[in-house]
């Protein structure tokens, strides 16, 4: 049996934002790396998948990555009355051959740039503008990220200031009560242990 005859398969997932649930696919939603965030259906064209749940009153954001997709809702309503409704809708979705996202957000890499393209497309980390800032953004793919992703979520960088890292946290990171103990007792800590003579704090901006 071909990968693609395999029906898709939906579980969901709790994450540590109460307002955020991850939709769990059994095959991949996306190529591995690649994610894409929507704040309203106006920023969808490009995304099916995000135009189509946006058209639930309560969702507030949508999130996709490799084989999960996260979504916000509104205060106006409970998980446990719509987890089910979504769970099954996305699957149905999937199943009767809708596209996912037709096209990625890209930034535009510059013509002198050396770090690697695809880490800049897929994941919208800002392009590094010398090696130390190109450290930092390896240091977030290769330790921060993956579990960042577990939960539903993404981190991104943005520059290197006076020593200030500024991040961005994307899907269920967004908003989180506890992605500020992250940030501090998790990322900021371990990018002071790695570049001790070029990190002094980490902080996060809204997207």
């Amino acid at each position: 049996m071909n990968l693609a005859d395999i029906p898709y398969i939906i579980y969901a997932e709790e994450t540590p934002n109460p307002a955020s649930l991850k939709f769990v696919a059994n095959k991949m939603l996306l190529v591995s790396g690649a994610s894409a965030e929507y704040h309203s259906a106006a920023e969808t064209n490009d995304a099916p998948i995000a135009k189509n749940l946006f058209q639930f009153p309560f969702v507030k954001n949508v999130f996709v990555s490799s084989n999960y997709i996260t979504v916000t809702r509104h205060d106006l309503v409970e998980w446990e009355d719509v987890r089910d409704e979504l769970r099954v809708h996305i699957t149905q979705y999937l199943n009767n051959g809708h596209a996912v996202i037709t096209k990625l957000p890209q930034k535009e890499m510059p013509k002198d740039s050396t770090f690697r393209e695809t880490i800049i497309i897929n994941t919208q980390h800002n392009v590094p503008a010398n090696e130390i800032e190109s450290k930092i953004i390896e240091v977030l793919e290769q330790y921060i990220r993956p579990a960042v992703e577990q939960d539903g979520g993404l981190i991104t960088f943005k520059e290197l200031k006076d020593g200030v890292v500024t991040v961005q946290m994307r899907g269920s990171c967004s908003g989180c009560p506890s992605s500020t103990m992250t940030l501090k007792a998790g990322i900021e800590a371990l990018l002071k242990r790695l570049l001790p003579d070029h990190v002094s704090e980490v902080v996060s901006e809204a997207v």
